[in-house]
């Protein structure tokens, strides 16, 4: 009676050290994505900030050859301080698009005007501007699968029963393309 009672107390502990073990597996590879995450979002506001330092040489450039554009130039302006102010993904995700928008209707206005067109500081800038671009759309692709990447693994078994436990949530601020963005902006004199 007395070994029978040993064995299952040492088969209980054992079952609860793989338990606490499995437990604590889970919730430090919880962290670790969620902390990815935090990382990869850094990466993309490093881009977007360099996109929004560069803007104003962009603006001032297509300013002086486009100067009855003011709407434009208030719609760039105003989205590049919504950018610099949002303090959550979601309030810089809607202001990126804010942005792409009125920098898509600003390269419309330029190609209106030849000798913008040719001019060295806007192409160098353009060349600057579409080179950040791709830099944004690299790093909002790397964020949204690390984000993805965490919302899976806090839903699977038995991830989610740690996650529960632990306080992990889902977090579901991914950049999105919303519907009519790939159609060109039309600007009419």
């Amino acid at each position: 009676m007395k070994t029978a009672l040993i064995v299952i107390l040492v088969v209980v502990v054992l079952v609860a050290l793989i338990g606490v073990s499995k437990y604590y597996g889970v919730r430090n590879d919880l962290v670790t994505q969620r902390e990815a995450v935090t990382a990869q979002w850094a990466d993309v506001e490093n881009s977007l900030q360099r996109r929004a330092d560069l803007i104003p040489n962009l603006v001032a450039t297509v300013k002086g050859f486009a100067s009855h554009e003011t709407e434009v130039f208030k719609n760039i302006a105003d989205a590049r301080a919504a950018l610099i102010g949002g303090r959550t993904p979601q309030e810089k995700i809607a202001a990126n698009d804010q942005l792409s928008g009125a920098l898509s209707r600003l390269l419309v206005i330029a190609e209106n005007y030849p000798q913008l067109k040719s001019n060295e500081n806007f192409l160098r800038l353009q060349d600057e501007l579409a080179g950040t671009e791709n830099r944004i759309a690299v790093e909002r692709k790397k964020y949204n699968d690390a984000l993805q990447r965490y919302n899976t693994s806090i839903q699977l078994f038995p991830n989610n029963i740690v996650a529960s436990m632990a306080g992990f949530t889902r977090n579901d601020a991914y950049f999105k393309t919303e519907p009519g963005k790939a159609t060109a902006p039309k600007v009419q004199f």
